[in-house]
């Protein structure tokens, strides 16, 4: 299974309670943080529902 990893760029102050807690879901806690998720087909759904604060690093195999 593949992975994406996924960068927290822009802040969610301002934003609607569902995407600050969709950020939260992904696992970010800070601002510019990275992580490691599956790419599944529910993980892609949260990342598309937040993606103009995330920006997608890479494909990780």
């Amino acid at each position: 299974m593949s992975h994406l990893k996924i960068k927290w760029v822009k802040s969610a102050i301002g934003r609607t309670q569902d995407q600050r807690d969709t950020i939260r879901s992904l696992g970010f806690k800070k601002l510019q943080q990275e992580r490691i998720v599956k790419n599944t087909p529910e993980i892609r759904g949260m990342v598309k529902k937040v993606i103009h604060l995330l920006e997608i690093v890479e494909d990780v195999k």
